[in-house]
């Protein structure tokens, strides 16, 4: 492995873009440094930890990002390309059949060498590599190659931000086997909140637009939230803000993780083969009841919104309370109603509260924290759109391969980066997952 590069623990040699530099450019290094900014608080053994086979170590998510530019950016502009490392092909492929073999998933976690401090002098190497490459193509390549190197980017990018969420909820399962509840960061005051009623918005009956819109989506989105089509919508209303930990209490309390009626067959199995009582992280008995975050172990505070649900939890509590989930199109319908600019009462990776807050106002007719804080389960099945195609090349087995046996989420959450969601974002997850924040807003039919 190249040795020229060794940066001291947690720090990777940063090429900053210079004020001449291109948007794009300055946008790489941002994000870039962002990932590596998530790890500060980590050790070299935390970062090699894997607590199960759908998590990643985090050593193995900074690795990975990196084999994705020199995988489909370097590979493909840089003359005279060389690999960091040959071997790195194989070790950091996650699942892209049409680039060659892979390692399997439920083993990144024995991956011991290369070291973090080899990873990092990976990433930076690439980095430099990269911004060189950037520079070059927007210097004096043709439109059409600037125009292929741009969006290629601009996926590694958004790509980078879907890890830094996934690293946090990775390394949040890994620490919560840890007898001494170690905590991730320095513990988010919550202050105390009055809670805030649900009112329920009204949304009539239409023939709408919906997937991703560039006047109001940004220029950038992934292929599954396409093409945009006319979707019917019968006449729904949608609560004002996502349920609260207060809620669920009430929804154990009533005995209903033990109550079949109220589950789906396969959410029943799911209950009783696991003796799910509570939701993930959550120990203790009623009215004391304590969860796992990222910030170690804390009281569950009432008013704030219920995470790590899944699909199953949501769907029961939805049929005990009355109502239902949403569909994604319901949601976003509604998220269209959001105003422009700043999401208001959002709560993002920006915070570095690392956990949802609670609402501290009412909706005033508008939908509240549609955006940050939990991804929120809709009914909708993770189905192509009508029309729907793959991106073309190797990256078109990034989203359609999955449209299986998942359910989308919407809405984003404490963990995700504010400039990468989106209201036709589609996350999608099976229906037993639940080490994502994860948690529902109830939808009722007119």
């Amino acid at each position: 492995m190249p040795t020229d590069t060794s940066p001291a623990r947690h720090q990777a040699a940063h090429a900053s873009p210079s004020a001449q530099s291109s948007v794009l450019a300055r946008r790489f290094s941002a994000v870039r440094q962002q990932t590596e900014a998530l790890i500060q608080p980590l050790s070299p053994e935390d970062c090699q930890l894997q607590s199960m086979p759908d998590a990643s170590p985090a050593k193995w998510h900074l690795a990975h990002l990196t084999w994705f530019f020199e995988t489909f950016i370097l590979e493909r502009f840089e003359p005279g390309f060389t690999p960091f490392d040959p071997g790195f092909r194989v070790l950091f492929n996650s699942y892209y059949n049409g680039v060659g073999d892979k390692y399997p998933r439920p083993k990144r976690g024995l991956i011991s060498r290369p070291s973090l401090d080899e990873v990092l002098a990976y990433r930076a190497q690439v980095n430099q590599r990269m911004l060189a490459v950037i520079t070059t193509v927007e210097a004096g390549a043709d439109s059409a190659q600037q125009r292929e190197l741009t969006d290629l980017v601009t996926l590694g990018l958004h790509h980078e931000q879907q890890h830094q969420e996934l690293l946090l909820t990775d390394i949040k399962h890994a620490l919560s086997f840890n007898p001494a509840r170690p905590a991730y960061a320095s513990r988010w005051p919550l202050a105390g909140i009055h809670p805030q009623p649900v009112d329920w918005l009204r949304h009539e009956a239409g023939l709408v637009e919906h997937g991703f819109d560039t006047a109001r989506d940004g220029e950038f989105a992934f292929d599954n939230e396409t093409p945009r089509h006319k979707v019917y919508v019968a006449a729904f209303e949608l609560a004002s803000r996502p349920v609260t930990n207060g809620e669920i209490m009430a929804f154990i309390a009533d005995k209903a993780y033990q109550r079949p009626e109220l589950w789906l067959s396969m959410g029943w199995d799911w209950v009783t083969e696991n003796k799910v009582s509570l939701p993930f992280y959550w120990q203790g008995e009623e009215g004391r009841y304590q969860h796992f975050t990222l910030q170690g172990l804390i009281d569950v505070d009432p008013n704030t919104p219920a995470c790590h649900l899944s699909y199953f939890e949501a769907d029961a509590f939805a049929r005990w309370a009355g109502a239902r989930l949403p569909t994604e199109f319901e949601w976003e319908l509604a998220a269209r109603n959001v105003p422009a600019g700043p999401v208001p009462q959002g709560n993002f990776v920006e915070t570095s509260a690392f956990h949802p807050l609670p609402l501290q106002e009412g909706s005033r007719g508008l939908p509240a924290q549609m955006f940050g804080d939990v991804w929120e389960w809709t009914q909708s099945n993770y189905n192509p759109y009508p029309g729907y195609k793959p991106w073309e090349g190797l990256v078109g087995e990034y989203n359609g391969k999955f449209m299986c046996n998942q359910f989308v989420l919407r809405g984003g959450s404490c963990a995700t980066p504010q400039s990468h969601i989106r209201a036709s974002y589609r996350n999608f997850f099976p229906p037993d997952a639940r080490w994502q924040f994860s948690g529902l807003r109830l939808a009722r039919d007119l």
